[in-house]
């Protein structure tokens, strides 16, 4: 077999890996890459690999710089069957033609406000070619060995991320390929623990926090802490949310400190996220990979008021506080939260509250810098907001918890692929595996083709 990296080295965006098993071809991951300019320009230009050679593709999961490329992939000559786990399909369903429509909205309003060098601007794909790329998606269950073409099985296992997401382990009859997706922790709020993986021959590695530990004191604690200082000062808390996981969990947190008298129970509290909204509810569909009841999953829906409308949304920006926003997207890098950024950032009263990593070249890894002032819409926007964060709220595993998943192998992988991370992030992680498991573990380059004994 032989791996080609396409996507997810050198940062944690893009994800794509392209498995080759004599003339067979499946394409792990179909991401958008986020961030800096010279990553997001990539989204634009030709795949060194052409979509219509591709047999075809397995997801990890549904976030979008793991699927959000699909739509173009299909557009551009794809035809083969996309396998994912149910809870994957079902959030793909939201999600694509959500990524499809803010990018189509985007260019309309940069061609009408005249702020784009392009003329006219363009979405990379439309909804039409997101509707397309569902047709595809191929559900199949966790635990189970799939054919998915030639001497190739799927299985996949549980990583404890988000719903639906999976670590994926491919094989033929000589070697096997485990992708790790995004790793999970084991004391989520929300999400059961990923599964121990007892074996594989070569080991594609997250490195998110490669480099860093999450803090270990009580993220309930600190957000009601956040919440109750900025209620103090009248002011409103703008959270940018991931739609699925991260603002599920703080609707949880925010459910449990209001009953608990934590922060008052009067405080307005605003979902402005239809995607976020649809992903709620997906939660009572799919209770079998999380650790919520059927009761407190009620609680999600009812714990905040579901802004569905774009005149609701605009409504909230000329609301005064206090009162609690939660709008994706969770790295403020399009949405609707940019327009609440514009409304709120330039006031001392309010807070902007970051809760899950922040790719570099992002509006929020600018302001968690101490930027004064952020581009919105091709103008600079003062932030003059307290901007804070909540770091152990994240959904990925820290470098401890990843090694301390690794143990659970009964013998190390031939070589570990260490991906899906900034450089300082991927080489302290190929450093913590080589120095604490004396694994043989490497950071691979961008187009980088490797062959797999």
């Amino acid at each position: 077999m032989q791996l080609k990296f396409l996507g997810a080295t050198g940062t944690v965006t893009g994800s794509k890996y392209l498995l080759t098993s004599d003339k067979y071809r499946v394409l792990i991951d179909c991401g958008l890459f986020q961030g800096l300019k010279q990553l997001r320009l990539k989204n634009w230009a030709q795949l060194p690999i052409k979509p219509a050679e591709v047999n075809a593709v397995v997801l990890t999961h549904a976030h979008i710089d793991h699927t959000g490329y699909l739509p173009l992939f299909v557009k551009n000559g794809f035809s083969g069957k996309v396998y994912c786990t149910e809870a994957t399909r079902d959030l793909c369903k939201i999600l694509l033609p959500d990524s499809a429509h803010l990018q189509e909205e985007e260019a309309e309003y940069a061609n009408r406000r005249g702020f784009s060098k392009h003329h006219p601007a363009l979405p990379l794909y439309t909804t039409e070619d997101a509707f397309k790329a569902l047709e595809l998606l191929t559900p199949v269950p966790f635990d189970q060995d799939i054919n998915i073409g030639d001497d190739l099985t799927l299985r996949y296992y549980p990583n404890g991320h988000i719903l639906g997401s999976a670590f994926a382990r491919i094989h033929n009859k000589k070697t096997s390929v485990l992708f790790s997706g995004d790793i999970g922790r084991s004391n989520n709020i929300l999400m059961k623990p990923p599964v121990t993986v007892k074996q594989a021959d070569y080991l594609l590695l997250e490195s998110t926090y490669g480099n860093r530990l999450h803090e270990r004191d009580d993220p309930m604690l600190k957000l009601a802490t956040i919440i109750n200082r900025t209620v103090k000062r009248k002011g409103v808390v703008v959270i940018p949310v991931f739609a699925v996981g991260r603002a599920q969990e703080l609707l949880y947190y925010i459910h449990l400190l209001k009953a608990s008298g934590a922060i008052a129970d009067n405080i307005p509290v605003y979902l402005n996220s239809p995607m976020a909204v649809d992903a709620t509810a997906i939660f009572s569909k799919h209770r079998g990979e999380h650790r919520l009841s059927k009761e407190e999953c009620a609680a999600l829906s009812r714990t905040a008021r579901m802004v569905n409308s774009v005149e609701e949304s605009r409504a909230l920006n000329q609301m005064k506080g206090p009162m609690i926003i939660l709008s994706a997207s969770g790295m403020a890098s399009g949405g609707r939260v940019v327009h609440h950024l514009k409304a709120f950032a330039p006031k001392s009263n309010n807070t902007i509250l970051f809760a899950g990593f922040q790719a570099a070249g992002t509006r929020g890894a600018a302001m968690l810098d101490g930027a004064k002032e952020i581009k919105i819409h091709g103008e600079y926007v003062p932030v003059r907001a307290t901007v804070t964060s909540i770091t152990n709220l994240s959904a990925h595993a820290d470098y401890s918890e990843i090694i301390t998943w690794l143990r659970g192998f009964e013998s190390a992988p031939k070589k570990t692929f260490i991906v899906h991370g900034e450089p300082v992030a991927a080489d302290s992680m190929r450093r913590h595996v080589e120095e604490e498991l004396h694994w043989h573990a490497e950071v691979p380059d961008y187009l980088e083709t490797v062959n797999l004994d």
